[in-house]
């Protein structure tokens, strides 16, 4: 055992996918996972009256696909056991938290179609009562004024291995202490030069218990209560009063915060409060070829390697729903993943399943041609307007395809010489053009160059929605009108990180996929530049596409790729 493990009480696990899918098959099982259990268990029990739980967020950035989980959990459980749900913004660093991530907050959790109890709460709205209940901290001989430098207090406070030092101040008199803290709330103890320490144990083997701060000095204009306040409370002191304060039951939060529930239970203890809220942890989401480190993502996004948080590869809630993510696909991914108590890394192909079982009965048909080669049918009798369902399987009306003597077909569906297993268009060859004919490639055009520019095709009359006579045709293949086919910018997406473990080698920069965006000048059926903005279609044998939230328009469609048609992952039986 290392010493990571004695300071945090924690065995030392192994965070692999398959103790994840143990974990979850038993939760299968049983029919709870081992949270629903606890909050099962309380209510039986008398010991919780009303579920109450809240998501917390810090508005310092957006929120990404982690959250999303957390989300899901909190909402969800309210819901089950007919509680509520606070959404309450954990705003204690003025420094790094801006409205326009409250604002985004608000909006994702929104999308996602959750609904929080009464109006947004601020830990901010509680700054009052957490400095009252700082000042009887104080008068108790629980908390004191440390005047040493940050440099001094981090050295001192020691490591793993090694036991803290006392501060010199430690043992400072109450009337000292007060009046301390008064100058700092004042300003006459400026920034770095005082913070507010809990007096617990230096000595302890949980280095969160060693004496931690509970306010420092900021002369920052805050987003909610400007230039009110000197001093700010730490996000250790503040989450568990606030959680206090609101009357939550259950804190449900992520495995990196185990060892600091001790002093979550500490302080809401030492103020008397008459609530008593218990934290949870469970694991958090990791998935691979992601990265969800806020740190992380701003450096992608202030680098320029990515075009801003919504960028459609970034794991952000934005980015996810410009890409043409699904709410329904984001929560049933949550919940297949499950709640465990070991962390581990979830396959991608996991999420991407998800999404595509969301589009398969919710988007649209269509047809697009993303790498033109125009084809002329010599004996297309007359140009028609066919008529097909804009869905196999569910009635959304029907879109009007035209077909006119000169089409568009993809480039990669014509081979002068096709390999192996090739199914498509070949010279003196035939296949069905989707939803309309038959036809034969009779001739092949080419420039100076030797490419293939045109093909020359006919057309079996006989064959408009019934099969050739005395011969099969194996192959159909998409197309749109030349004519009439509107002119569309399609952004092919890929996965942002080429490798599994973006975090591998030096820096995760390197581990960027260089393909990752791909623009393409594509052909698009008319029906489809009708389109709405995030309205999200299947473009037929290509994958499933999204009207661009910003950029889209009738005038100049444009459409990111959701994701391909392949699926490679698999639901255990």
């Amino acid at each position: 055992m290392n010493a990571n493990d004695v300071v945090n009480n924690v065995p030392n696990i192994s965070s692999t996918q398959s103790n994840i899918e143990v974990e979850q098959q038993a939760q299968q099982q049983a029919g709870l996972d081992f949270i629903r259990q606890i909050i099962t268990d309380d209510v039986q029990a008398g010991h919780t009256q009303q579920v109450v739980t809240r998501f917390p967020p810090e508005p310092n950035g957006y929120l990404h696909i982690g959250h999303v989980k957390a989300i899901c959990l909190n909402f969800s459980i309210a819901e089950e056991f007919n509680g509520k749900c606070n959404l309450r913004f954990d705003d204690t660093n003025p420094d790094a938290e801006e409205q326009e991530y409250v604002d985004g907050i608000k909006g994702d959790i929104e999308w996602l179609g959750f609904h929080w109890n009464g109006e947004p709460r601020y830990a901010s709205s509680y700054f009052e009562q957490l400095y009252q209940w700082a000042i009887q901290l104080i008068k108790q001989g629980d908390a004191y004024v440390d005047l040493q430098s940050p440099e001094q207090i981090k050295l001192n406070r020691g490591s793993f291995v090694e036991v803290g030092k006392n501060s010199p101040y430690r043992d400072a008199t109450i009337e000292e202490n007060l009046t301390r803290f008064e100058q700092m709330k004042t300003g006459e103890l400026g920034e770095g030069k005082a913070v507010l320490r809990a007096k617990i144990d230096m000595a302890s083997p949980n280095v969160h218990m060693r004496d931690p701060i509970l306010y420092r000095v900021l002369h920052s204009e805050h987003h909610q209560t400007g230039d009110t306040w000197k001093i700010y409370p730490m996000y250790d002191y503040a989450h568990p009063l606030s959680d206090a304060i609101e009357g939550i039951t259950h804190s449900l939060c992520t495995l990196e915060f185990v060892d600091h529930r001790p002093f979550y239970d500490w302080v809401v203890a030492k103020v008397h409060s008459p609530a008593v809220p218990r934290q949870y942890e469970s694991s958090r989401l990791n998935i691979d070829y992601t990265i969800t480190s806020k740190r992380k993502l701003r450096r992608l996004v202030e680098g320029g390697f990515v075009k801003g948080w919504d960028d459609p590869r970034m794991p952000t809630v934005v980015g996810m729903r410009r890409r043409g993510f699904t709410a329904e696909g984001l929560k049933d991914f949550c919940k297949r993943v499950g709640v465990s108590k070991t962390d581990g890394i979830v396959d991608v192909a996991m999420l991407e399943f998800c999404i595509r079982q969301s589009l398969e009965n919710t988007a649209a048909r269509g047809m697009a041609v993303l790498n033109p080669l125009k084809v002329t049918l010599t004996n297309l009798p007359e140009e028609l307007d066919l008529g097909h369902a804009r869905h196999p399987n569910v009635d959304m009306g029907e879109r009007v395809i035209p077909l006119t003597r000169e089409i568009y077909i993809d480039r990669k569906d014509f081979e002068e010489v096709p390999p192996k297993g090739f199914k498509r268009l070949i010279p003196e060859g035939e296949v069905r053009l989707r939803h309309a004919y038959v036809m034969k490639c009779d001739e092949v055009i080419k420039d100076e160059n030797g490419d293939v520019i045109e093909l020359k095709c006919s057309v079996d009359v006989d064959t408009l929605g019934k099969n050739p006579e005395g011969r099969k045709v194996k192959g159909v293949i998409h197309w749109v009108s030349v004519s009439k086919g509107i002119p569309a910018e399609v952004r092919i997406y890929d996965r942002l990180f080429s490798i599994a473990d973006p975090e591998q080698g030096e820096d995760f920069i390197n581990n960027l996929n260089p393909d990752s965006l791909q623009v393409v000048q594509a052909v698009i059926e008319p029906t489809l530049a009708q389109a709405l903005a995030e309205d999200r279609f299947q473009f037929e044998r290509e994958g499933y596409f999204v009207a661009d939230r910003y950029d889209h328009s009738v005038e100049k469609p444009v459409f990111n790729r959701i994701l391909d048609l392949k699926d490679s992952f698999k639901i255990a039986k």
